[in-house]
């Protein structure tokens, strides 16, 4: 699917000259009817350190294909979209009771806020994209209200994926983005597992090429896998990004610092605190 749109987008452009559709019709979005595989079922309340064991489970094979496909187009808010391009698909259980699904795929193309973060420049883009996979889509079931749950699947998957990502693409992704619209969700849960709200879209969409706002405004969430590299970040933000962490983590004004300060056995304030403090600036190089 991916070197369809990318042929019929060089049509579009000039570029080549595609011969005529050999069909007629438009093409009709998948349809699924319900049935009784997906309905509702008996409600979990317990919190998540009382349930079972959580897993994840890769989609694989038409059938599992097809009621992860329903489930994502009857119980998400943003239906079923089909996914182009390198993707994984999950489906997530506690003991033997499915609780939750989730898909991964590619990132957006260009994204200024995370593009600002991670620093890079236009020749790292093109290079290095394919390293940052977009979570498309993460459902817990309606009748699944397990305190902890969301944040405790994100953990996993912060662990799981990159595995599950070599073993079919023979590479491991280096950040993880994804999206969560304002208007109907905070992100607590991608907070709980560590991910770092980086800024806002615009509202254009991921394949838009107007310059106004024809969709909803969502919160830019990522989550670095493992150390950046200066083959992936920038060698200079990447730098300046642990400095200015390791500032906002040392100061008191910030909920993380009594945070670290108890696990030290120490009072929030105390001299450690102000003796690192002025360290984060060696880490920090001047703006040019």
């Amino acid at each position: 699917m991916t070197c369809r749109v990318a042929l019929l987008r060089m049509n579009e452009q000039g570029l080549i000259t595609l011969p005529a559709s050999k069909i007629a019709a438009a093409r009709r979005r998948p349809n699924f009817p319900a049935t009784p595989a997906r309905d509702p079922q008996p409600s979990l309340l317990q919190p998540v350190h009382e349930i079972g064991p959580v897993t994840l489970r890769l989609v694989a094979g038409a059938a599992v294909s097809r009621l992860w496909n329903e489930y994502i187009q009857r119980y998400h808010y943003l239906g079923y979209t089909a996914m182009s391009g390198s993707q994984l698909r999950y489906n997530v259980y506690a003991g033997d009771k499915l609780v939750a699904l989730l898909s991964f795929g590619a990132s957006a193309w260009k994204l200024a806020a995370r593009d600002s973060f991670i620093g890079w420049q236009q020749t790292q883009r093109l290079k290095n994209l394919q390293l940052v996979v977009n979570n498309a889509r993460f459902l817990i079931l309606p009748w699944i209200q397990s305190k902890g749950l969301a944040s405790k699947i994100l953990s996993i998957v912060n662990r799981q994926l990159p595995i599950d990502w070599q073993q079919r693409y023979g590479f491991k992704p280096v950040l993880l983005e994804t999206f969560v619209e304002t208007e109907r969700h905070r992100g607590t849960s991608y907070k709980a597992a560590n991910w770092i709200n980086v800024g806002k879209t615009v509202g254009r969409g991921k394949k838009s090429r107007v310059h106004e706002q024809i969709i909803p405004i969502k919160d830019i969430w990522l989550y670095p896998l493992r150390k950046t590299s200066a083959q992936f970040f920038a060698p200079e933000a990447s730098t300046r990004r642990f400095g200015l962490w390791v500032h906002r983590m040392l100061t008191p004004a910030t909920p993380l610092a009594p945070r670290i300060a108890r696990a030290l056995g120490r009072r929030h304030g105390t001299p450690w605190a102000q003796r690192l403090k002025p360290a984060a600036v060696l880490f920090m190089p001047p703006h040019p």
